[in-house]
């Protein structure tokens, strides 16, 4: 293994092992490391046809002490569950989530980024329904892979505000449908949305509630934050959009500097009245939006890096997930 640290971007790499878990009879197996990344599946599987495929997004790092520590597997594991139970999918253990998410980690230790680099080690479960069928129904067995790769800092040179798009032709989810969970339909949804914002040289899009569209939901990968002229934390309060670990903690980590945070609906009115505006998420915990087109109008934060507050609460959450910081909430879970 020889590793560029500082070379690594976000993308997939094959490490030593990652974990798999299969349900057949009414219940999961104990696992096994594999070596191998390939997957043997009918070309009738469930989730080829029918779609019945959940992942989740979460991070171990490389922290001051030496220490490799995972932020908030627990979250992800009550995440994977809530998604498994809107498509009929088995639930998964949290405490056996987390030891194998433990397990696989340590297993792929010397992968994890140096503390310092500004990388970690990015986990990937994801479920799928492998039964052969051509009707539509639930699968009868499932497959539960934990995978992991290095990933390098998201921002290379520093965090720099990207323009964004509002989507007005396109919902990324239905009203009462999959927004809320962390569905591999969902993103296939938001693709041709994604497409035409970058088309239009803006990285991001940003959809509107489904129903009415005159609400902000989320961006095309990860929810919506905002800051006031007074200094409030306001983030989308939606039944379409998918509860953000990241976001969560961002709330609290906001809340613990003093500030009042809001979780409401925002009208897309109130984009004219922000400082800051951010998209939060897994892989970059923050990216500053400086400006979002919405048609012929434009919403010009008028920042050319990011700004103060998103800063603040950034080198915050960034402070405790790399052990400069203390782990007040006991987020971190050693290896």
């Amino acid at each position: 293994m020889n590793i560029e640290w500082d070379k690594l971007g976000f993308a997939f790499m094959p490490t030593r092992s990652n974990i798999r878990f299969h349900y057949a009879d009414g219940k999961w197996d104990e696992g096994k490391l594999c070596s191998d990344y390939n997957i043997n599946i009918s070309v009738a599987a469930n989730v080829l046809h029918y779609g019945q495929a959940i992942f989740e997004g979460m991070k171990a790092f490389g922290c001051k002490d030496g220490k490799v520590r995972i932020f908030r597997p627990d979250e992800n594991a009550r995440r994977i569950n809530a998604s498994a139970r809107q498509l009929l999918m088995p639930e998964f253990p949290v405490e056996k989530f987390v030891e194998a998410v433990k397990t696989v980690v340590k297993d792929n230790a010397d992968y994890v980024p140096p503390y310092g680099s500004g990388g970690s080690l990015y986990i990937r479960p994801v479920m799928f329904g492998t039964t052969p069928q051509v009707g539509v129904a639930p699968s009868k067995e499932y497959e539960l892979v934990i995978m992991v790769m290095p990933v390098g800092a998201y921002y290379k040179g520093g965090i720099k505000p990207v323009d964004a798009m509002i989507s007005r032709d396109f919902d990324r989810a239905a009203p009462h449908g999959t927004g809320h969970i962390k569905a591999a339909g969902n993103y296939a949804a938001s693709l041709l949305s994604g497409k035409i914002a970058k088309d239009n040289h803006c990285p991001v899009a940003l959809f509107l509630d489904p129903a009415t569209h005159t609400c902000i939901d989320e961006f095309s990968t990860s929810n919506f934050l905002a800051i006031t002229a007074d200094g409030k934390y306001v983030t989308s309060r939606s039944d379409s959009i998918l509860p953000s670990i990241t976001n969560k903690s961002l709330m609290q980590i906001a809340q613990d500097l003093g500030m009042v945070v809001e979780r409401r609906q925002v009208n897309v009115e109130e984009l004219a009245t922000f400082t800051e505006v951010a998209a939060c998420g897994t892989a970059v915990v923050l990216t500053p939006v400086g400006r979002i087109f919405d048609g012929d109008k434009v919403y010009d934060y008028k920042l050319t890096e990011i700004g103060p507050v998103l800063e603040k609460l950034y080198k915050q959450m960034t402070g405790i997930q790399y052990g400069e910081l203390p782990d007040t909430h006991n987020w971190l879970v050693e290896i």
